[in-house]
């Protein structure tokens, strides 16, 4: 009688774990603003899947892509605050909250977003900033270069671009007013019509753009002006109390992952690029590269901008210059 009891009871217990069995221990959201096209929104997909596949369904992470869930600019704060789990925006939308992080996006001489993409990446792990304590990050990846591309003539030379106005926002358009040049703060969506229609001269932008938002048609010039290419860093950042719900295997799993896809972000971005730069050159578009002096002048002409991130970093009690020098040591 004691065995049939005993066995009746493990068919219990049985019974009851078996509607558990192959559910996932924790369910994730992850917002992104890219659409479901675009190629950094393929990846994040992919890591998705690739979370579920590898901890064995333990993680199974719900995808939202084209800012359906957080838009870009609330991205961040849609983790922090619980409204999706997981995000992947640009840390330039919430421009002077990340100083230290700040630092990569400057006009350095980004010849790759490999460089990039690893760049970002020293910078917070040697940092680990306070500024992004209130989430749990993955990782991060940085777009290509960005250049210079202008409608009506090539540009040279500083001279040239004296009195051009040109689209650009944050410190790309810091840069533009060092060179010399008008900058106009205009969202990228707008920056197609703003060059055909004659509104701008130009545009900084990384070259993939030249395909990805079809302004290789309007654009006939290019300026290689590698030596003052600056980045945008892109975050990938999970809610903390999501991430602490999360057993240790399953963590480490995801750590593995992370480091896999910040090189196939990179990788996608620098694919764009030299589809970018053919498109552009499809079109009919010229290539400019800049003398080795007249580079150096360019250089030196954005100091400034550089200066500034120092000074105002200090300001918040932060060793800017420390921070800045590290970031530079990244690219050799």
């Amino acid at each position: 009688m004691r065995k049939l009891l005993a066995t009746i009871l493990v068919a219990a217990v049985i019974c009851v774990a078996l509607p558990t069995l192959g559910q996932a221990e924790t369910k994730l959201t992850y917002s992104n603003f890219f659409p479901p096209t675009n190629h950094q929104s393929k990846l994040a997909e992919e890591w998705c899947k690739e979370v579920e596949k590898r901890t064995g369904g333990k993680v199974v992470v719900e995808y939202y892509p084209g800012g359906t869930l957080t838009k870009a600019k609330q991205c961040y704060d849609g983790v922090v605050e619980g409204m999706s789990d997981i995000g992947m925006s640009c840390l330039a939308y919430s421009r002077g909250r990340f100083p230290v992080m700040a630092a990569v996006d400057l006009p350095l001489g980004y010849k790759t977003a490999a460089q990039a993409t690893h760049t970002a990446n020293a910078v917070y792990e040697h940092f680990k900033p306070a500024e992004l304590s209130d989430v749990e990050v993955m990782y991060f990846n940085g777009h290509g270069p960005g250049l210079l591309f202008t409608v009506n003539k090539p540009i040279t030379t500083l001279e040239d671009i004296k009195g051009e106005k040109i689209r650009a926002t944050g410190n790309s358009a810091k840069l533009v007013a060092a060179l010399g040049g008008t900058p106009v703060a205009k969202p990228m969506p707008e920056n197609y019509q703003l060059l055909q229609k004659g509104v701008v001269d130009g545009s900084m932008h990384p070259i993939e753009s030249n395909k990805s938002f079809k302004l290789g048609e309007v654009c006939k010039f290019g300026t290689d002006s590698f030596d003052v290419a600056y980045t945008t860093v892109f975050f990938i950042v999970m809610n903390k109390d999501k991430w602490a719900s999360i057993d240790p295997a399953s963590q480490q799993i995801i750590r593995e992952i992370n480091k896999e896809w910040a090189e196939k972000h990179a990788a996608a971005w620098d694919e764009a690029d030299t589809n970018g730069r053919q498109f552009f050159l499809d079109q009919g578009g010229k290539i400019v590269e800049l003398t080795p002096e007249e580079s150096a002048k360019w250089v030196k002409a954005a100091q400034p901008v550089l200066d500034s991130y120092v000074a105002d970093t200090s300001k918040k009690g932060l060793d800017g210059k420390a921070v800045l020098e590290f970031t530079q040591s990244t690219l050799k």
